[in-house]
């Protein structure tokens, strides 16, 4: 059955046998106000049939690379770029509004907030690590939120809320807001995504402070194999997402 999501359901119209390769060059061509990325000359369709086309040269130069690099089939799984232009051309773009407020909605009930009863040595490690970007939201915007132990849901400060809108108001063109979504759901924190997003912090810092409590997990119990694999899929989307991030400011 199809979703009424439009990110999902851009993915599913991705679901298909793979096609075999049948072009030698992908190339990246002005168009418009955009970048087009073509294979031999022929422009590239998402699968709702739109044009395939990025804000700027550089967020297309992903884009062509990873068509280049397909072989004999042409893989989505291998094109995680790709995968998040088709997402936000044919979902995000067309429901922008919608993504804005999922955003915010983490936000408001962000992994942050949820700290551990026990035991000690992760609530210290929380406290540490997750401390500085609440920090930094108070300091910076003057959002100040609600701690609590455990997982019940705690109602956030109105004005905290409407500070972390603001900021987001500066990301509403599709793609940035695209790349700032995906970024959420994998790391399960819209403020983590933010201070990345404003260069607090690396790729990698935030990575793990949206792991750490899986990173703990692992650290009691060993490593899983199948796991890991996953986890690894994760963390190319979130790349992608990141990598685009950065590449629509060049």
């Amino acid at each position: 059955m199809m979703t009424n999501d439009p990110i999902r359901r851009s993915q599913e119209l991705m679901r298909a046998e793979l096609p075999k390769k049948f072009y030698a060059e992908a190339t990246v061509v002005a168009e418009g106000e955009g970048f087009a990325v073509k294979l031999d000359g022929r422009p590239v369709k998402t699968p709702s049939r739109k044009p395939l086309i990025l804000p700027t040269e550089a967020a297309a130069e992903y884009v062509r690379a990873e068509w280049q690099a397909q072989e004999k089939v042409i893989d989505p799984a291998k094109m995680p770029m790709t995968r998040l232009a088709n997402t936000i051309i044919d979902g995000v773009a067309v429901n922008a509004e919608a993504v804005f407020e999922e955003i915010v909605s983490y936000a408001g009930n962000d992994m942050l907030f949820y700290r551990a009863e026990s035991p000690e040595e992760l609530v210290a490690r929380q406290s540490e690590r997750w401390g500085p970007v609440l920090e930094w939201m108070a300091e910076e915007y003057g959002a100040r939120f609600v701690l609590v132990e455990g997982v019940m849901f705690a109602e956030q400060p109105a004005e905290s809320l409407e500070a972390f809108r603001r900021q987001l108001e500066h990301h509403r063109a599709p793609f940035e807001l695209g790349a700032l979504h995906v970024m959420t759901t994998l790391t399960g924190s819209a403020l983590v995504t933010l201070a990345l997003a404003r260069g607090r912090l690396t790729l990698d810092e935030a990575w793990a402070l949206g792991n750490l409590e899986e990173d703990w997990t692992i650290e009691l119990w060993g490593h899983d194999e199948e796991a890991a694999r996953r986890r690894a899929r994760r963390f190319e989307d979130m790349q992608a997402a990141h990598n685009l991030f950065v590449a629509l400011k060049r």
